[in-house]
């Protein structure tokens, strides 16, 4: 990927500025010398996302669907299934979990005697040594159950202790992961504070290397920490002074460190009272002169940011994983209460209005869940450019899981609102998947910028290239003939040779879609410039757009696999797909002419005019119909 511009970055403003810069600065670069074209032995990039938004196409982690277990590890992961069901179902109750705000304490040891706290920790430090994949599939098997006690673990391996398991050294990682995985000693991820959110770069917390060296004096505190009042291991993110090596002056920049809470100085408030998850302990925690020996860097001192985005970005792709397991459950209960339920004569899955929603239930589920296992296989398969398709899988499915949760709710009709169906505490439990982990307004705005810039960077090569056209007239007949056949109607992008027969007509829409996409981020960045990063209205369209072209694409590819090998389920998956490529095509479409259609730009200036106007008035900017106050 391309090295993304300071003074790209300097233009991100509002709320999504800093969280933009981390994000970026996380994804793996190749500097570009500035004057001249870009070498060709530049590291390609090989994510299917950033190259759409230069109207290409990058099949290789897309096509075909992958296949990563062989037989040992597919027994492997399978020999799990059973007990870890047969424990959710029989020991596991996510209904008293939520009414007393924890997990019971035969309920947490359960966990930890099977495994669940350790999925990817090596079987030589007391973990199960499971790779994505097979980690995959135990969070769609939480996801099904419990989604409280899912975020306990979650929050412990998946965020907790990722930076040890990631970036920590040899000694770091003897020590502690054995700790996390059989001691049963919680782990908890500290990032944010009261006053930095999205805006990680507001971070106040501080530590300071003492005067003989040997450790850093921590002081600060974080907010809304999972597990923060039951953590004794923490993964902790602060402003440490470093060396500006360009400048020589000191500058403040953020370090990753692993506390203990046994080092003293760490204490924690009560647990938070939430809308959902309420089995996870959500705490403050504040650190007073907490000594951190200055082994217990994460990383190295002053990358900090790097390592925060990394682990985040590592484990999106199970968040996808586990709603699919949710939206699976909720289902199956819509599906039987449709089935049974006789309204004027007949069961109301005779009707067609139901026939609409259970189907589209499904296909979100078949997107969500082909999304997380495309991504998890592209991971096993040493992908380092699944970034802004992990995003994407996350924003995805945290929006289809709220929808399937609350259709099912629809088709059980009042009794889905009583507690006794268990809906409720699920759609509860899915509203903090759209806002923790990256908010999905911040994930849009990361996937239309970094796929802006990386095509920016093609069309800043070919303005160099022009300056000095004698140079660089291979690259410049290349690009010349490739716009030249694609005005004539000839060059597209083509799919027909990656997937099944029956297929085609969808991978035609798909195509399409990917050319159209191109062609409209290139004439945005040709009107717009630099500025486009302050065009949201459009940015969120592009990420719409982007997001389908990917559920279509994942979709083709799993489908594909399916018919090619005559799985039971492929007829029903080709159904799937033909429906998914025809609406999802007409959403594309649709989300590209409203980033440059007149009555659009017009109606997003006014919506800006009247978002400030409501703020001017506190709220509600419009009077009653009679002007009573």
């Amino acid at each position: 990927m391309l090295r993304v511009s300071q003074s790209f970055l300097r233009r991100v403003r509002g709320p999504a500025a800093q969280e933009m810069r981390r994000c970026l600065a996380a994804t793996p670069q190749v500097k570009v010398e500035e004057g001249r074209p870009e070498p060709q032995t530049t590291t390609k990039n090989y994510s299917f996302i950033s190259n759409i938004f230069r109207g290409e196409l990058e099949a290789s982690q897309l096509f075909p669907y992958p296949n990563v277990l062989n037989e040992e590890q597919t027994e492997h992961i399978a020999s799990f299934i059973d007990p870890v069901t047969k424990f959710m179902t029989e020991v596991n109750d996510a209904a008293k979990n939520d009414d007393r705000a924890s997990l019971d304490d035969a309920t947490a040891d359960g966990f930890w005697d099977l495994g669940a706290f350790a999925l990817q920790v090596p079987a030589e430090m007391g973990g199960l040594g499971l790779n994505n994949t097979q980690y995959a599939r135990m969070c769609e098997v939480m996801g099904a159950y419990d989604l409280g006690a899912g975020i306990v673990l979650g929050a412990h391996q998946s965020i907790g202790f990722k930076g040890i398991l990631l970036y920590g050294t040899k000694e770091q990682k003897e020590k502690y992961l054995p700790q996390v995985s059989t001691g049963k000693v919680y782990a908890a991820f500290c990032l944010t504070e009261p006053s930095s959110g999205s805006d990680a770069g507001s971070i106040r917390c501080r530590a300071v290397k003492s005067p003989d060296g040997r450790h850093f004096i921590l002081n600060g505190s974080k907010i809304w920490i999972s597990n923060g009042g039951v953590a004794d291991l923490l993964t902790v993110f602060a402003q440490t002074e470093v060396d500006d090596p360009k400048t020589g002056k000191k500058k403040d920049k953020v370090t990753a460190f692993i506390v203990e809470r046994g080092f003293g100085g760490v204490t924690n408030g009560p647990p938070e009272s939430k809308m959902g998850i309420k089995a996870s302990n959500t705490a403050e925690i504040f650190f007073e002169d907490v000594k951190i020996p200055v082994e217990n860097v994460i990383g190295e001192v002053g990358n900090g940011f790097k390592v925060a985005m990394n682990i985040l970005n590592n484990g999106r792709f199970g968040m996808s994983a586990t709603l699919s397991g949710t939206m699976r459950a909720c289902i199956e209960k819509a599906t039987e209460h449709a089935t049974q339920r006789v309204q004027f004569g007949q069961k109301i899955s005779e009707y067609k209005g139901i026939q609409e929603k259970l189907a589209r239930m499904s296909m979100l589920h078949f997107a969500a869940q082909s999304m997380a296992y495309m991504i998890s296989g592209n991971m096993d398969s040493g992908s380092v450019d699944y970034h802004l398709e992990a995003a994407i899988s996350k924003v995805f499915a945290s929006e289809a899981a709220w929808y399937v949760c609350d259709e099912s709710i629809q088709i059980l009709g009042g009794m889905g609102f009583m507690k006794s169906a268990g809906l409720e505490r699920v759609l509860r439990d899915l509203r903090i998947f759209r806002i923790f982990e990256g908010t999905n307004d911040i994930l849009r705005l990361f996937v239309a910028l970094t796929g802006i810039q990386y095509a920016g960077s093609h069309l800043k090569e070919l303005q160099r290239a022009f300056k000095n056209p004698a140079a660089n007239l291979g690259l410049i007949m290349q690009e010349s003939s490739r716009r030249a056949i694609r005005s004539l109607g000839f060059g597209g992008i083509d799919l027909s040779g990656y997937v099944h027969p029956k297929l085609q007509p969808a991978a035609k829409n798909v195509a399409e879609c990917i050319t159209l996409f191109g062609q409209t981020v290139e004439s945005l960045l040709i009107k717009y410039g630099k500025n486009i990063v302050e065009e949201q209205f459009v940015l969120n369209r592009l990420a719409d757009a982007a997001i389908d072209i990917y559920a279509m694409s994942v979709i083709l590819s799993r489908v594909s696999r399916s018919l090619s090998q005559e799985l039971p389920s492929a007829d029903q998956e080709l159904l799937m797909a033909d429906c998914w490529s025809v609406e999802g095509s007409e959403r594309v479409k649709s989300n590209l002419r409203k980033t440059s259609a007149s009555a659009f730009l017009e109606m997003y200036g006014k919506m800006s005019q009247q978002a400030k106007n409501i703020c001017s008035a506190g709220g509600i900017a419009h009077t009653n119909p009679y002007n009573i106050s």
